[in-house]
């Protein structure tokens, strides 16, 4: 236990007030370095969640619901690699107050303008805090039962009525994109899914993974000539086109899963390995600009023309996040992985010399000098990309049921009785029912057309 983030913190504070805030010195060599560097950049981020107009409700942010479980996932992957507990008892106490009272991140609060990839972030942090062993309070619901809770509640969205099967962005028809079908909805479901297999064996989790992502790959979401990943499809004309903006995190979702999937056939089905060899080629091709060096990640797409929002530059945390853990999945993939890692650190290292401290991150990694923005999203990407260099310390794979994974499994949680499990799942068929989305929708735009829909009984 080494709760000694603020020391690292208050040192780096005092190194770049007398280095005229030129940004971190980082080492990606030197673990304490990255320790250091990693333990700045979350204390900024946690002063910015505890100065939130929200602060009386644990894991809401201003604004927004989906990104509080980014941050716990984050800090949780934090704690991993460093063992710094400084954050600890704030992710617990957010993650079990938004788990909602089935136990599957769908909190009665938000439940009204909430999408499928709002939901399932938290989900991924869940699984993230049980593949990793993080505490688990008594009288809680296991971290591996909450993020069931998410997958039970999202497989009935499935939507076969429309462009045959995926998930809607939205997941109320009173919601503007209720008609879209989009990456991370469909990614976000793929990657749990494959993630709850491997830790707990069981093969219903992975039929539906490869449900999945046999629909994506069906429709323009995936095309696998270039193996690049679109942003969403509509339903208004069977998906046959699609919005093509391209995202670091739409590709790691998959990314991230496909390995998943690779390691739980035991490397022996191709389609796997030649799915993630695709996407993490295509993801270099598109997130990596030879320009900048080849091996600094860029959101091109927001961050060349200065306009990223409070979601996107989370985006390429994820990415780092996830490939860093794929070295550990996929450890022939780590040659190729880490230079990508640490020249984005490096990147990142000097955009932290922002603000009136001179210590705050931006989000313009290829860019030697601070772009001018900061933001509780900007901390985030940083400490994730400077922790995800760490993973040479661990070698160890995210842990199982059968490899040292101490959270119990329910395979009920969500359902609101105790009759249903994976194995018991209605099988992949045209029976299964669904919905979608983001936080997008604001609420009180929908308000009337919720009021009609709900008085028609839904």
């Amino acid at each position: 236990m080494r709760p000694l983030g603020w020391l690292r913190g208050l040192f780096l504070t005092v190194l770049l007030a007398g280095q005229g805030a030129i940004g971190i010195d980082l080492n990606v060599n030197d673990p304490e370095s990255l320790k250091s560097a990693a333990a700045l950049s979350a204390s900024i981020m946690m002063d910015y969640y505890n100065a939130r107009e929200s602060r009386d409700i644990p894991g809401k942010l201003d604004g927004t619901w989906w990104e509080g479980g980014a941050i716990f996932m984050t800090l949780i992957q934090y704690w991993y690699f460093t063992g710094d507990t400084t954050y600890n008892a704030a992710v617990s106490e957010g993650m079990y107050w938004q788990k909602g009272k089935d136990n599957d991140y769908f909190p009665s609060n938000y439940s009204n303008y909430l999408g499928n990839d709002d939901q399932m972030f938290w989900g991924l942090a869940a699984m993230t805090a049980a593949e990793l062993n993080y505490t688990e309070n008594a009288g809680e619901p296991s971290w591996l039962a909450l993020a069931q809770g998410v997958f039970n509640t999202q497989v009935p969205r499935w939507d076969p009525d429309n462009c045959h099967g995926g998930m809607r962005w939205q997941i109320w028809p009173y919601q503007a994109g209720y008609d879209i079908k989009n990456a991370v909805s469909n990614g976000g479901l793929f990657q749990l899914a494959a993630r709850l297999a491997v830790y707990t064996g069981n093969q219903t989790y992975a039929d539906w993974a490869e449900k999945i992502w046999d629909w994506s790959m069906s429709t323009p979401l995936i095309k696998n000539q270039t193996w690049t990943v679109a942003d969403t499809v509509s339903t208004e004309n069977q998906c046959a086109d699609s919005g093509d903006i391209q995202w670091t995190y739409n590709y790691g979702i998959y990314l991230f899963g496909a390995a998943y999937m690779y390691k739980f056939t035991n490397q022996t089905v191709p389609k796997w390995k030649i799915g993630m060899e695709g996407l993490m080629n295509a993801t270099w091709r598109e997130f990596y600009p030879q320009q900048y060096g080849g091996n600094i990640v860029t959101d091109f797409s927001c961050e060349i023309p200065k306009n990223c929002d409070g979601n996107q530059v989370l985006f390429k945390g994820f990415l780092s996040a996830w490939l860093a853990f794929l070295t550990t999945l996929q450890p022939e993939t780590k040659d190729i992985i880490m230079p990508k890692l640490q020249g984005s650190a490096v990147g990142a290292a000097k955009q932290c010399s922002g603000g009136n401290d001179g210590k705050h991150c931006g989000s313009r990694w290829y860019q030697d000098t601070w772009d001018g923005t900061s933001g509780i999203g900007q901390q985030m990407a940083a400490l994730a990309v400077f922790a995800s260099n760490l993973v040479t310390e661990k070698t160890q794979a995210p842990l199982t049921s059968n490899t040292g994974g101490t959270s119990q499994s329910d395979p009920s949680a969500g359902t609101g009785t105790d009759q249903s499990s994976p194995a018991q799942l209605s099988k992949i068929s045209t029976g299964d029912r669904a919905g979608a989305g983001i936080l997008t929708g604001v609420f009180l735009t929908g308000w009337i057309g919720a009021l009609t829909w709900m008085i028609r009984g839904g």
